[in-house]
């Protein structure tokens, strides 16, 4: 069984993000990572990276759904502000 601890600590270990927060329950989970490997990457790359080490997760359906918002520091910093508008 996966929780979201258990997907933050599996992406811990294999990205060594700046910043991560996982957020959901059961089967479904939103993903946000902030790290300057995202400069200058697509959003399909960002999302492929995010999704390579919970692959095995995902083929065995322990995560169902996963939503993925994947930002360099200066789109971090600059969508921070947008939301406390």
């Amino acid at each position: 069984m996966v929780d979201s601890a258990k997907v933050q600590q599996i992406l811990e270990q294999a990205l060594n993000l700046e910043e991560l927060h996982v957020k959901g329950e059961g089967s479904h989970y939103e993903v946000v990572a902030v790290d300057a490997c995202f400069n200058g990457m697509s959003r399909v790359k960002k999302q492929q990276l995010i999704y390579a080490p919970l692959m095995e997760y995902i083929q065995r359906n322990d995560i169902h759904a996963l939503s993925i918002k994947a930002y360099s520091p200066d789109e971090w910093a600059r969508d921070k502000k947008l939301m406390s508008l």
